[in-house]
């Protein structure tokens, strides 16, 4: 696993970082980290996020064409009312 250094970290910015990683309960380098990773997804990252796309994609379109027999909002909370 690499390492890097980083130099000149204006003094605002490194203290806005410290208090964004104590927030989330983390170490200033799993912060930084964290951030690169989400700035800079991996090519396997990429992929993951495209699958999990086409998976939205696919349970909403599943959603619109089972919803003519899914039963009435209306009528079921009536009928939870007059129990």
């Amino acid at each position: 696993m690499a390492t890097l250094y980083v130099e000149n970290v204006p003094d605002e910015v490194y203290e806005s970082l410290r208090k964004h990683a104590q927030k989330e309960r983390r170490s200033i380098s799993a912060e930084v980290i964290r951030l690169l990773e989400e700035k800079f997804p991996t090519a396997a990252e990429l992929e993951r996020r495209r699958e999990a796309w086409r998976k939205i994609e696919h349970l909403q379109f599943t959603r619109s064409e089972n919803a003519e027999n899914l039963p009435d909002s209306v009528d079921m909370i009536r009928e939870d009312r007059d129990r």
